[in-house]
């Protein structure tokens, strides 16, 4: 009885016992998962817009964490991929998912900039679960509308559904502080926890929890997914008490910026990156990292082949390997490829990344197929 109950495709064949005619497929989930991750992203709105402030901020970042998860989860089998390993019993990691969403040609719909929203709110939540964060009330509000701006968008490409039909106008998240421009209100929040750290307030406690949600994000955008150490803290917190700048103490956060559009039930803030800094994607399985990370890097250094030298790191002839870069586009990525100018000549670069990237695709698609498209655009 209760089998039939939670599965409608179970039938019962004795009075005890039952047997899964049609056990749940992977395509049956994914409406579930849907059904879940509405009701956390309603439920971190609704905590975000409580009239009082118990458990308030870490509901709202663990809330909006799994919104997400199950978001990403559900859009992976909507695009026909998989969220559990062969044999695997549990489904994948977070991180896992940003990079199928970001990485996998088949189901990408994922940018890098999306990845950063996600990274840092992944991060937060991780700190706000197993240990302690303090964070303003503006830079929840900015990880809040961040977050809904992202869940928006995600709705919308991957499922062809509007938000707004899914929740009432009035579920947003509403701040009865008028938010700042982000590098300010970041700037503020290092002058705040100056004054949580000057002599005899005895309060570095919370100077530190204070810290810890900045160091957190400015970890993710850069790259980091080791949250926070004491020591690292103490060090930040001695910096702070010496003056140091914005820029100086968390440069992941100097280096995106924050742009808003629209008003109302219609405002929309998404991380965008600076001009001239890449967000590249850092090599599955390497150690203490996220997934994206933006970085500032020396062009010659980073972009660092030229044609010639990419063929042979990847074992192809040169034409073969124009015609692998044409297939996949890799001249429209700057995370592998760069026109770098110097005085009046030009030279075509490519990245390491570039390297991977075609070894990669060698594997899942062939030169063969590549080749023959690169042939028949030539001859026609």
């Amino acid at each position: 009885m209760i089998a039939s109950l939670l599965y409608p495709q179970v039938k019962a064949s004795r009075a005890n016992e039952f047997m899964i005619i049609n056990p749940p497929t992977e395509t049956s989930v994914a409406p579930l998962l849907k059904a879940k991750e509405i009701s956390s992203l309603t439920l971190s709105v609704d905590h975000f817009n409580r009239p009082w402030d118990v458990g308030r901020v870490d509901a709202v970042l663990m809330l909006l964490d799994h919104a997400f998860e199950m978001l990403l989860k559900a859009a992976i089998l909507h695009r026909s991929g998989k969220i559990r390993g062969t044999g695997a019993k549990n489904t994948i990691s977070f991180d896992a998912c940003i990079r199928k969403a970001l990485s996998d040609t088949r189901i990408g719909f994922l940018s890098r900039e999306q990845a950063l929203t996600l990274q840092a709110i992944n991060g937060l939540r991780d700190a706000a679960q197993h240990h302690l964060v303090d964070i303003s009330e503006g830079h929840l509000y900015l990880h809040a509308q961040t977050g809904i701006t992202l869940f928006r968008d995600l709705l919308r490409a991957v499922f062809s559904e509007e938000l707004s039909n899914l929740l009432s106008d009035r579920v947003l998240p509403i701040s009865t502080i008028a938010p700042l421009e982000p590098v300010v209100l970041f700037e503020e929040e290092v002058v705040q926890v100056a004054r949580l750290l000057a002599p005899g307030k005895r309060r570095r406690t919370e100077a530190t929890a204070r810290l810890r949600a900045l160091a957190i994000v400015d970890g993710a955008i850069r790259g980091e997914k080791l949250q926070p150490g004491d020591a690292n803290l103490r060090d930040l917190s001695r910096q702070v008490a010496a003056g140091k700048q914005l820029h100086d103490l968390f440069p992941g956060l100097t280096s995106v910026n924050f742009a808003a559009e629209g008003n109302g039930p219609s405002f929309s803030l998404r991380i965008t990156k600076k001009e001239g800094i890449p967000v590249q994607l850092v090599p599955e399985g390497s150690p203490d990292t996220s997934v994206v990370a933006v970085k500032r890097v020396d062009e010659l250094g980073f972009y660092n082949l030229g044609h010639k030298e990419l063929a042979k790191a990847v074992d192809l002839t040169q034409i073969k390997t124009t015609a692998v870069v044409r297939y996949l586009n890799l001249q429209q990525d700057p995370d592998y490829y760069k026109q770098v100018v110097i005085g009046r000549s030009k030279f075509n670069r490519y990245s390491q990344n570039a390297i991977v990237r075609i070894r990669e695709a060698l594997e899942e698609t062939g030169v063969g197929e590549m080749w023959r498209v690169y042939r028949e655009g030539h001859t026609k």
